[in-house]
């Protein structure tokens, strides 16, 4: 099936879902702007750490935010706050009524424990569907119930883009099991019917453990680690991966222009639509927060 496909795999681009997206995100901020008295959600980011991959996330937050009329704020306690100060900034922000959504920007600094933190962000607020809450709903298949994480919920977007809305009985590698990407999205894949491949950096034969998969989506943040050797002509790509470089540019995990059928780019796949359903789920946390209908 080599010869049905171009030498580059076609972009999978994320931002015309992310329109989709963002044009119900506009109505519900355009519905709260016309109340008496009008409301604003305020989404506020937690950074920890001086890590400069979290700070392009940061500012694509911040972007976002200011196009579509949401308050954003950062608080940053550098890379060199305690476990103990982290966590009362993060109870304080959850408790504050004038705070509808939290993100805890990881990683964190060496020594900073991201479980215990996470703990002290309420639900409601986890508009990054990281807590242990959201994730238990999600691990047990009641994902309504939750806040869902953007990054994964991102990458099944684009692979029901690309495979087709029904993703039962396709086989999907995920490689690297971090709590942000791929932990959560192996159990949302399943909750999908697809069959998951969890891989990791001890997996042997990385080529032929991805040779029967449909896809392969790959988030370690290790620049080039998937590359053309790994890969057949019939595999999509989604690169969740975000390295920044020395000059500034930000590239994936996969090499560019890889041979097979269809290939997320860094930037311009994952990322659009990743924060578009940040703020799909402040939304969402907005509503359960002043008790309207969830859908």
């Amino acid at each position: 099936m080599s010869d049905a496909h171009p030498s580059a795999g076609s972009p999978l681009l994320g931002k015309p879902l992310a329109d989709g997206v963002l044009q119900g995100v506009r109505e519900a901020l355009t519905q709260w702007s016309g109340m008496e008295p009008p409301f604003r959600p305020h989404l506020v980011s937690v950074l920890a750490s001086d890590d400069d991959a979290s700070r392009v996330y940061v500012d694509s937050k911040a972007r976002r935010a200011r196009r579509l009329g949401v308050d954003f704020s950062v608080r940053d306690l550098g890379a060199t706050t305690s476990q103990e100060q982290l966590e009362a900034a993060l109870r304080e922000l959850s408790q504050d009524e004038a705070v509808h959504g939290v993100v805890l920007e990881l990683p964190l600094a060496a020594g900073l424990d991201a479980d215990a933190a996470l703990l002290c962000v309420a639900p409601r607020k986890d508009v990054e569907g990281l807590t242990p809450a959201n994730l238990a709903l999600i691990a047990a298949g009641r994902e309504t119930e939750a806040l869902l994480p953007p990054t994964p919920r991102s990458v099944r977007f684009l692979l029901r883009r690309a495979l087709g809305d029904d993703l039962r009985g396709r086989r999907v590698a995920v490689i690297g099991p971090g709590r942000t990407v791929g932990r959560p999205l192996t159990f949302m894949l399943n909750n999908r019917g697809v069959t998951v491949t969890l891989c990791n950096e001890h997996t042997r034969d990385l080529t032929g453990a991805l040779a029967p998969q449909d896809a392969v989506v790959v988030a370690v943040g290790h620049t080039g680690l998937l590359h053309a050797g790994h890969l057949q002509a019939h595999h999509v790509v989604i690169d969740a991966g975000i390295n920044v470089q020395a000059d500034g540019t930000v590239v994936g995990d996969a090499q560019a222009g890889l041979p097979v059928r269809a290939q997320t780019p860094v930037p311009g796949g994952v990322g659009p639509l990743t924060s578009a359903l940040m703020y799909q789920n402040l939304v969402r946390a907005v509503k359960l927060q002043r008790g309207e209908a969830v859908e």
